[in-house]
């Protein structure tokens, strides 16, 4: 007996009910899970290439499997340590730089507006509560991540399982593809397959090529602002390729920080401020106007705002797992709100009686 499509979107809504609230409930067991199917999607392309090439799954996923374990510990143990070590000096270094330009502020104030620094109002304590409330607010975002991402999984356990799902998984992704495959229902199948091969399409064209974007870009700010001699301007702008994963946020929080090193660095030589400034402004331009339009593309679908509301709201909701699951469900949504416009548009809904009457 065929169900009705009204019985049939109950169905479905109540199954992605059950789904977001299993995420939800296991949130902080599942970031492992999570990260290792990530890392497994990514690489199938590079394993179907293998194959075709001649290498069995086993040893197309044996080589991958090499390399990145090879790539990841020449990364830990090259650069981690240096750049944990220029961020703990940055973060000694934050109370001086605020102090500093508390000072400079009073100083120019006193010197131009003495309304500032004099009666009830002090600029130095409005600075010192600006900076106290950044810091407590900094402060709580840090603890916040690892205690959401990590929770109960332990940093041993997170290292462990996360190689271990990611082999598995890309060993055995056509298999898996294969067997989804046969669990649709018959009625819907090619369009569901339909709307698999557009979210597929939308979402290797973002994350690998967004992947990319952050790699290159990232590369750019550390090797300008550390050849320019900026203190931690490598960690700097390697911190601000990754973060510029989310729009606009990569280039103001790194631009900022590096200004604000400089600043404090090159307070007698201001042309070197201008300097790293225009590094910025360089870099923006470089990841604008060449590197996303090259690698990303219009394929995406997933429109700034858009993606900004959907690591806002999925990380609100699920903690460092939703910022992982914000890109793919956020593709996923697009698609399906692309085919129910297209279903719309091509319904009475929309074109009326009147034009089924001419027909």
């Amino acid at each position: 007996m065929a169900l009705s499509p009204r019985k049939q979107l109950i169905y479905w809504t109540i199954g992605t009910t059950l789904f977001l609230i299993v995420v939800w409930r296991l949130r902080d067991v599942l970031l492992p899970f999570v990260v290792g199917l990530a890392l497994a999607y990514l690489l199938d392309p590079l394993a179907d290439r293998l194959e075709r090439w001649g290498l069995s799954r086993f040893w197309a996923t044996a080589v991958i499997t090499a390399t990145s374990l090879s790539t990841v510990m020449m990364i830990i143990i090259a650069i981690i340590p240096f750049m944990a070590g220029q961020l703990l000096a940055l973060a000694g270094m934050v109370p001086e730089m605020a102090t500093a330009l508390q000072t400079w502020t009073n100083g120019l104030a006193g010197q131009y507006a003495p309304a500032l620094v004099s009666g009830d109002f002090q600029l130095s304590t409005a600075f010192r509560d600006f900076f106290g409330t950044a810091g407590s607010v900094g402060g709580a975002v840090v603890r916040n991540m690892f205690s959401i991402g990590l929770g109960a999984v332990n940093l041993l356990l997170f290292v462990l399982v996360v190689p271990v799902v990611m082999i598995y998984m890309l060993a055995d992704w056509d298999l898996a593809v294969h067997k989804i495959n046969s669990w649709l229902p018959r009625d819907h199948a090619d369009d569901i397959r339909k709307l698999g091969r557009e979210v597929d399409s939308a979402l290797a064209g973002f994350v690998r090529g967004q992947v990319t974007v952050c790699a290159l870009v990232g590369i750019f700010y550390a090797v300008a602002l550390a050849s320019v001699g900026l203190n931690f301007g490598f960690t700097i702008g390697i911190l601000a390729g990754i973060t510029s994963f989310i729009p606009f946020f990569g280039a103001i929080g790194g631009g900022v920080l590096a200004i604000g090193v400089a600043v404090f660095q090159f307070w007698s030589e201001p042309i070197w401020i201008l300097v790293v400034a225009v590094i910025f402004g360089a870099g923006q331009i470089l990841e604008g106007n060449i590197l996303t339009p090259r690698l990303v593309g219009k394929s995406i679908g997933l429109h700034p705002v858009w993606l900004l509301f959907a690591l806002s709201a999925f990380g609100s909701l699920f903690g460092v797992v939703g910022m992982l699951l914000a890109v793919p469900l956020a593709a996923i949504v697009g698609v399906l709100l692309r085919f129910a416009l297209e279903q719309y548009l091509t319904s009475p809904l929309y074109k009326g009686h009147s034009h089924l009457d001419d027909r």
